[in-house]
């Protein structure tokens, strides 16, 4: 993706550093803090088109640190993380005009669905080649599913392995056309099928 900077605010160290990877592989310039009381400094400090934010946090719960944070920054992107979700903090978050609310455990895929998203109703930048391989792998995905096929069916189909075809699902490879052409025979579609709107 093009370099678009991210805030994660969650205490659970392992939370940001799962979030960290995938979003660093992605190509987004990533930033986590544990600590929800340092997030409204760091949001002045330095310029972030998402913040990511957990609900549950000590010392400062999501809602109050949301609160603040629209204070400062009116504009910028916030996705809701929780393990807990409940109306009332989702209504919250309605109120102080958060993007998205996910709950965890949440699919990368999905992540990735909400961060196209926001990028493209902030006028936000994405590259397009990087559209092109999340529709490719969604759609890759979508059929094989109707088809009730799986990754290892698939890989006997077409003669590739199952890990470069998770990663084309995932949109973490990008496929040659000879494994285009190979994943559109093996489900019986044109390959033109794959690509979607593009």
């Amino acid at each position: 993706m093009a370099q678009l900077s991210l805030l994660v605010v969650d205490d659970d160290k392992d939370v940001c550093e799962y979030l960290e990877d995938f979003l660093v592989h992605d190509g987004y310039k990533v930033q986590s803090i544990n600590d929800p009381t340092l997030a409204v400094e760091e949001l002045r400090k330095s310029e972030f088109h998402v913040v990511i934010l957990d609900l549950m946090m000590p010392k400062l719960n999501g809602i109050d640190l949301l609160s603040q944070i629209r204070k400062v920054d009116g504009d910028v992107a916030v996705i809701i993380l929780t393990g807990y979700p409940s109306l009332e903090s989702a209504t919250a978050s309605i109120e102080h005009d958060v993007s998205a609310y996910i709950k965890k455990p949440f699919s990368i895929d999905e992540f990735r669905e909400v961060l196209v998203r926001i990028a493209k109703k902030k006028g936000l930048v994405l590259r397009k080649e990087d559209e092109l391989h999340i529709t490719i792998g969604r759609n890759i995905r979508e059929l094989r599913k109707a088809r009730s096929l799986t990754l290892k069916q698939m890989s006997r189909r077409t003669n590739l392995s199952v890990s470069l075809l998770s990663q084309i699902e995932r949109a973490e490879s990008s496929a040659s056309v000879s494994s285009l052409f190979k994943v559109a025979t093996a489900l019986d579609v044109k390959i033109t099928d794959l690509f979607g709107d593009y």
